[in-house]
């Protein structure tokens, strides 16, 4: 009897898993969900490719999202529909750029993975590739030096709620990992000054004088999207992509406007749930 578990594994460069399918035919439900949690952890990127088509609407997609852990329920449900809106107020529904950030930022909690899958993908020369960043390759490549001077740092950023998100909050640069506990880094890029973003964020940093911002925004820039622990994902057609939310930021290259590109997102939460405690009240 074939083992509807079985699935052939690749290390992906610059990190993560590739995972394909161990057999003809078989779809990522039929994978040991534990198992993949564990590899999760372990590599903070899997990318499933090459599946039969599996998660063709938001309920399929649900069902497998439940066997993860608890859901993250938005104002929308569980399921997001990651694609442009052609009266789109803030840039997470526009054709732009996504700056580098965590999930859950503006939120009461903090998801530990996000799943998406690809129902639709761009064009090859449409562009739309989700970006990735491993802080903590970021952190073993990073001097000890400057990793102390940015322990000192922390950043209030704001952003105004036009869609399901916003509001403000103040986060150290460096954070305990909350279930390892090993260092990461959060960080919410500035929007490019010049290009098209709907809904710019503030950033206000405590920890540095104003001739001091500058230098560390060209360092750290120049660091975080270093190509040995920065990865665009270029989409295909039904690839499923889990992502630790809590050891990567991520983001997105702008793409075609009026583009296929089509995602779906589920949070998922930690056991416990990580309550966000950078959270800021309005005044």
């Amino acid at each position: 009897m074939e083992n509807t578990h079985a699935f052939k594994a690749s290390l992906h460069a610059p990190f993560g898993l590739l995972i394909n399918p161990g057999f003809a035919g078989q779809t990522a439900e039929q994978l040991d969900v534990e198992v993949l949690k564990q590899l999760a952890r372990e590599h903070h990127l899997l990318i499933l490719r090459g599946f039969a088509p599996t998660f063709v609407d938001s309920a399929s997609f649900t069902r497998f999202a439940e066997q993860w852990g608890e859901i993250k329920m938005w104002p929308f449900g569980a399921v997001l529909d990651v694609k442009e809106h052609p009266d789109a107020t803030d840039h997470i529904f526009d054709h732009s750029l996504v700056p580098l950030h965590w999930d859950g930022m503006y939120k009461p909690t903090i998801p530990e993975f996000q799943l998406f899958n690809c129902l639709f993908a761009p064009g090859e020369d449409e562009g739309g590739r989700t970006t990735f960043l491993d802080t903590q390759g970021l952190l073993a490549r990073t001097p000890k030096a400057v990793i102390e001077r940015w322990r000192r740092i922390s950043v209030t950023y704001r952003i105004r709620q036009v869609v399901h998100y916003g509001g403000q909050v103040c986060s150290p640069l460096l954070v305990e990992h909350p279930r390892t506990g090993r260092t990461v880094l959060r960080y919410n890029e500035p929007a490019q000054d010049g290009v098209r973003f709907l809904n710019r964020h503030a950033l206000h940093y405590h920890g540095l004088s104003p001739e001091q911002v500058q230098g560390f925004e060209e360092d750290l820039q120049a660091r975080l999207h270093d190509p040995r622990v920065y990865y665009r994902h270029a989409w295909q057609q039904s690839d499923v992509v889990i992502a630790d939310n809590f050891s990567l930021l991520h983001g997105r290259e702008a793409f075609t406007a009026r583009s296929a590109r089509h995602l779906q997102r589920v949070h998922i939460h930690a056991n416990p749930v990580c309550h966000n405690s950078a959270l800021q009240p309005q005044g």
